[in-house]
């Protein structure tokens, strides 16, 4: 019978292989669209820059934040639909 220690050491290297195969598979999942990870980092380099913005723009700042928040997900469905296709 494994002792609590053991059982513990055992837990423990579990959540860790989890966490790599995790991180490998996620990495891979972008890796293998250059474009599409791209395009989500421009995206979410122009958001930042748009909440950063002053606030008045006549809310074309604004507009152009939502339209930024839907490009991005839809990139994000983009990748998702490719894999799972």
């Amino acid at each position: 019978m494994l002792k609590n220690s053991n059982w513990r050491k055992l837990g423990i290297g579990c959540l860790l292989v989890l966490a790599i195969a995790v991180g490998f598979l996620g990495g891979r999942a972008l890796a293998d669209q250059p474009h599409m990870r791209a395009a989500l980092e421009h995206l979410r380099a122009a958001r930042s820059e748009l909440q950063s913005a002053e606030h008045d723009k006549g809310g074309h700042r604004t507009n152009a934040l939502r339209l930024v928040n839907e490009a991005i997900g839809q990139v994000e469905r983009g990748v998702q639909f490719d894999r799972t296709h």
